[in-house]
């Protein structure tokens, strides 16, 4: 909505906007809840308090992509569309939504006091896609029995990545107990962890509210902590490559880029809990640099250190002679297949849009009355020109 003098809404502070709208420590910048999807859009070329958190996770789309892409030019590796890559791609539209969502959360969600709780639904609902999306690639690429296997061409140099079940014998890298739970119950457990967060993280919007940043935080700290089995299992034990071959050596870096991931988390999950710098100086840092464009930097980072440690056992098991993990395995454990897969994240999908939507029809019982008040406000005070 543009005032006839052509000058766009003014920025207001905490007091002129309705309770629900309003950060810890963030006294201005505010968008009053009310703007066109046109004004939102253009809201992003103006310096307001939610301009930062827009572009933090806006940018970082392409930035992802850029290192993403990188994978189908090596040398060895199959067509993008091979079942190879089925879990990779997964992982790429877990990291994609994620980042799109929270930014366009941001971006939307003064278009009214339903659509702005409907915006954070979906971006608490993408986090735990990403964190299935994860889970599938730690479990074809970084699972300590992942079932890729090799056949050769005539000539002895075309690598042919077959989903096909693994039969051989027992390998001393593999521990019987993990090899349950990985095999029956990593990816059922992955999602069934992700669904709770979403209904956890749904929830501190209508209850909950005073403790909502350490819940939303430790929430989601579970999923980490179950996303992450394989990696841990790979750290506790010895590498599944002989330590004179390629893949060793690629391999190697892996646990750097996971320590890593783990700092970022740390870090950004002290900036969400803490609200520094803002607590230290309310209204100082209103427009730049407040704790979410921090905790959103920080989570990127985490997630650009998580790819690299995924591509780094994706290039170890492409120049691997035998292209397995371990060379020998203790039972079956059939490859990426698109039911395994895409399917998995559909139906996780699918259920998730049904919490949100619940969720979504709730919030308007609660503040469409408050929307339609707003609407009807001429809020004159607010629009005088300069």
């Amino acid at each position: 909505m543009l005032l006839k003098c052509g000058q766009p809404l003014p920025l207001l502070s905490h007091t002129d906007v309705p309770p629900r709208v309003i950060e810890n420590f963030i006294l201005t910048g505010y968008r009053f809840p009310n703007y066109s999807l046109r004004d939102c859009l253009l809201s992003a070329f103006r310096p307001t308090n939610e301009t930062g958190n827009f572009w933090t996770h806006f940018l970082p789309v392409f930035i992802f992509s850029y290192y993403f892409v990188e994978v189908f030019g090596w040398e060895g590796a199959p067509h993008g569309d091979h079942p190879f890559f089925y879990p990779l791609w997964n992982y790429y539209i877990g990291v994609f939504c994620l980042l799109m969502a929270s930014s366009m959360a941001h971006l939307l969600n003064s278009m009214s006091l339903v659509v702005r709780e409907v915006c954070f639904f979906v971006d608490y609902g993408t986090i735990s896609s990403y964190t299935v999306g994860s889970s599938l690639a730690y479990y074809y690429y970084i699972h300590p029995q992942a079932g890729i296997v090799e056949t050769r061409g005539q000539n002895d140099s075309h690598i042919d990545l077959k989903h096909e079940p693994l039969r051989s014998p027992t390998s001393p890298y593999a521990i019987p107990e993990f090899s349950a739970f990985f095999e029956t119950f990593y990816i059922p457990s992955a999602c069934v962890v992700a669904i709770i967060c979403v209904l956890s993280c749904c929830n501190t919007r209508q209850r909950w509210r005073r403790y909502r940043y350490v819940i939303r935080t430790l929430v989601f700290l579970l999923p980490f902590l179950v996303s992450s089995t394989p990696v841990f299992y790979r750290l506790l034990t010895r590498s599944p490559y002989p330590t004179t071959s390629s893949a060793f050596f690629a391999s190697t870096s892996m646990p750097i880029f996971f320590y890593r991931h783990c700092l970022w988390l740390l870090v950004s999950a002290i900036f969400n809990i803490s609200k520094f710098p803002e607590r230290l100086a309310p209204g100082r840092f209103d427009i730049w640099g407040h704790s979410h464009q921090w905790f959103h930097c920080c989570t990127f980072l985490s997630i650009l250190d998580e790819l690299h440690m995924i591509k780094v056992e994706v290039k170890a098991i492409l120049i691997s002679p035998n292209l397995l993990l371990p060379p020998a395995t203790l039972s079956r454990l059939p490859g990426p297949t698109v039911a395994s897969t895409y399917g998995v994240m559909l139906l996780l999908q699918t259920t998730i849009i049904s919490i949100i939507v619940w969720f979504s029809w709730h919030a308007n019982c609660i503040y469409g009355p408050q929307r339609d008040q707003l609407e009807k406000e001429p809020v004159k005070k607010h629009l005088k020109c300069h």
